[in-house]
């Protein structure tokens, strides 16, 4: 077969490398594991039938109706409720991850959401490395933890689950996060969590921007110290834009800008629930064209119906990336995990650099 020397098949975005940094462990169940938790837990489903179950989990997404986009995350939190239930979701998201050449990965949950079955904190979050421990064991594949708190409980809670997050800091748990609304639930009333997280020395990411505006992300980073932001899509109402190019910037964009501050895009999801309006008016490419530290995720693999492979199609059908853009991306978001340095630079020279050198000269690639 015959390609185009400056064509991004399919075929070669399969194949090449990736890092996946914002993935729910709860959003990207396997169809068939909720069916078969479901019938061991007695659990009622919307449907038997496994296309018309998918079919019900991805409608919110499909209709832009967030409030059915977070309706299906009730059922996949109570299907994970038991050691074995968070062991095998957690397991299976890594043999799924790797399975896309994802060579490094970060899975986020909230431990409060999995304690109604009567495990502790500590159970949940040790369920969950174990599984994602025997996944890695299995493919090679590494992952880090990273723990959500949610921003419509309580700041004392919050305060609990930043502790966990570093007492679990040798086992696995890279991170510490806060999700959840945005609207009526302001980041700063969690200031006593992050300023714990940021008195161990320890990693923050935090969604912002996506259904609130430049106020929400400026709490996330000069008030709480977000290392990353989740999302980040409303940063563009600090900009003055014509086109694809930005003519001008607010404070905190330039800020970001020039702190090389991580933005975890997620295109299928922002255009499912609302965030945008669809994937030609998605602020990722100006962004990344303009220079600022962006890269790709799936969020939530299940509801939006996507995977990081189908996000990387996007991209390049969308905005016209090639596989240089496609390894920029990718060291992007390998420059902005939460390991330790050398571990990064290891990944980065010796996986993602190496393999998209390959797949260049295996497809004499010219781009």
């Amino acid at each position: 077969m015959q390609y185009d020397k400056t064509m991004v098949t399919k075929e070669i975005i399969k194949q090449i490398p990736k890092v996946e940094l914002h993935d729910h462990l709860d959003g990207g169940l396997r169809i068939q594991t909720i069916l078969e938790l479901a019938n061991t837990q007695g659990i009622t489903l919307p449907s038997k039938d496994p296309e018309t179950l998918h079919q019900w989990f991805v409608r919110g997404g499909k209709q832009k109706n967030l409030s059915l986009y977070l309706e299906s995350f009730a059922l996949t939190t109570k299907l994970m409720q038991n050691r074995a239930a968070l062991e095998r979701v957690a397991f299976e998201a890594v043999e799924d991850l790797a399975s896309e050449h994802v060579c490094y990965a970060e899975i986020r949950f909230a431990p409060i959401l999995h304690v109604h079955g009567g495990l502790t904190l500590e159970e949940a979050v040790q369920a969950v490395l174990d599984g994602l421990q025997r996944g890695t064991r299995k493919t090679g594949m590494p992952t880090g933890l990273i723990l959500c708190a949610m921003r419509n409980q309580s700041p004392s809670v919050s305060k609990s689950i930043a502790e966990l997050a570093v007492a679990f800091a040798d086992r696995g748990v890279v991170g510490f996060d806060l999700a959840g609304d945005e609207i009526g639930y302001p980041a700063k009333k969690h200031l006593e969590a992050f300023q714990f997280i940021r008195s161990k020395n320890f990693n923050i990411t935090i969604h912002a921007g996506e259904a609130f505006g430049v106020e929400s992300i400026w709490q996330a980073v000069q008030l709480c110290g977000a290392h990353r932001i989740g999302h980040g899509v409303r940063l563009v109402e600090d900009m003055g834009i014509e086109g694809t190019r930005i003519e001008s910037m607010g404070s905190l964009a330039a800020f970001i800008l020039d702190r090389r501050i991580p933005m975890e895009m997620c295109l299928t999801s922002n255009v499912g629930t609302g965030a945008v309006k669809d994937y030609d008016s998605h602020p990722f490419p100006i962004l990344f064209r303009n220079k600022f530290r962006v890269f790709l995720c799936s969020d939530n693999r299940l509801m939006s119906d996507t995977t990081i492979t189908k996000e990387m199609e996007i991209a390049v059908q969308y905005y016209n990336l090639n596989t240089r853009d496609l390894e920029k991306i990718t060291i992007n978001a390998m420059k902005s995990a939460f390991i330790h340095h050398d571990q990064k630079l290891s990944i980065i020279y010796d996986v993602i650099k190496k393999q998209y050198a390959e797949i260049r000269q295996r497809y004499d690639l010219q781009d």
